[in-house]
């Protein structure tokens, strides 16, 4: 769940805690009285671990309403755990598939205590660096605590499109000899994006679906674009994290395509990805679905546009992001979401 952006640092981050409300009603003490939500307050570690592994997604999801915000907290966190193990150098290709089959399982039946186990297994053998995404390894059992507090619904959802993502990301590392990863052709680029981000598009767009039943009419429009939506955001993000990819042994840009033509799929995904959060905004999706789809599109535009001027690792500064949270939120108010996103703004 990688989503393409600025680095944004976290005085740049709506201060707003998520919280989970279940969409399971409390009865009252009355017998035969009225239903009424039980509202679960997030456990601050989530928030935390939120802000230590997130760029983008530290600044969209607090755009959300409940209970869907806490479902997409849960849900970037596991896809995240996800990312981790597959991005992890200090694992050789035999542990990885291993512990990306491990957590597969863990997926098809959530439970604390396998989760418990799995930790205890990253605790043992530590090998990430990064001491956020370390964090959040040995925090899996409280992630999935905060899933099983979820709607059931919900939480299948989550758990299942998580499932999927990690037996595609087991396919593709076990394809290779090394611990690396080299991608064969602009088809298999693809496939590799809807595997680590087109799925996701897709579950956001379930998570939205069961919060919204104003969204019914546009439901089979934004299932068909959801996976160009995942795989815009995605793109983006390998061309702009390229040559650090490549020193760490991920070639996502496969010898013999050109990045300008990488750069023209991805243009041509963030122009679907545009309608796919105009259709939302305008079917009644509400001002937190749209803000929160709509953010990491304008960013990757923005980020388009340095990478393609400046070369990978070009990052929008602080004050451009500034101004996009700023730009959107006047469109927002207004109801002209999809006005912004169909003349982004250049990036500064």
């Amino acid at each position: 769940m990688r989503a393409a952006g600025a680095s944004i640092a976290p005085s740049c981050t709506p201060a707003r805690t998520p919280t989970f409300r279940s969409r399971r009603p409390a009865r009252t003490a009355r017998a035969g009285g009225p239903l009424r939500e039980t509202i679960i307050s997030t456990p601050p570690l989530l928030s935390r671990l939120l802000q230590q592994t997130s760029r983008t997604f530290a600044l969209t999801i607090p755009f959300l309403d409940e209970p869907t915000r806490g479902e997409v907290t849960v849900a970037y966190l596991l896809f995240r755990v996800a990312d981790t193990i597959e991005d992890a150098t200090g694992l050789t290709r035999a542990e990885k598939l291993d512990q990306l089959r491990r957590f597969e399982r863990l997926l098809a039946h959530p439970s604390v205590q396998d989760a418990g186990a799995l930790a205890a297994l990253w605790r043992a053998a530590p090998a990430i660096q990064h001491p956020g995404y370390a964090e959040l390894m040995q925090e899996l059992p409280a992630i999935v605590r905060a899933g099983n507090d979820l709607d059931p619904v919900a939480w299948r959802l989550i758990a299942a499109y998580t499932a999927r993502t990690t037996h595609h990301m087991a396919a593709f590392v076990g394809r290779v000899k090394s611990a690396g990863l080299e991608l064969r052709d602009l088809d298999d680029l693809r496939a590799y994006c809807y595997a680590v981000a087109g799925i996701v598009g897709e579950m956001l767009t379930e998570l939205f679906l069961l919060a919204k039943p104003s969204l019914a009419g546009a439901a089979t429009e934004l299932r068909r674009d959801a996976p160009a939506f995942g795989e815009a955001l995605q793109l983006v993000n390998i061309l702009k994290d390229s040559l650090d990819d490549a020193g760490e042994g991920r070639r996502f840009l496969p010898t013999g395509v050109s990045r300008a033509s990488v750069e023209a799929l991805a243009r041509r995904d963030l122009e679907t990805a545009g309608r796919y959060c105009t259709r939302l905004e305008s079917s009644g999706g509400g001002a937190g679905i749209v803000g929160f789809t709509a953010l990491p599109v304008l960013l990757a535009h923005a980020t388009l546009e340095q990478v393609a001027t400046r070369g990978p690792g070009a990052k929008v500064s602080r004050t451009e992001v500034t101004r996009i949270v700023a730009e959107l939120g006047e469109a927002l108010r207004v109801g002209r979401v999809g006005a912004l996103l169909a003349s982004p703004s250049p990036a500064v």
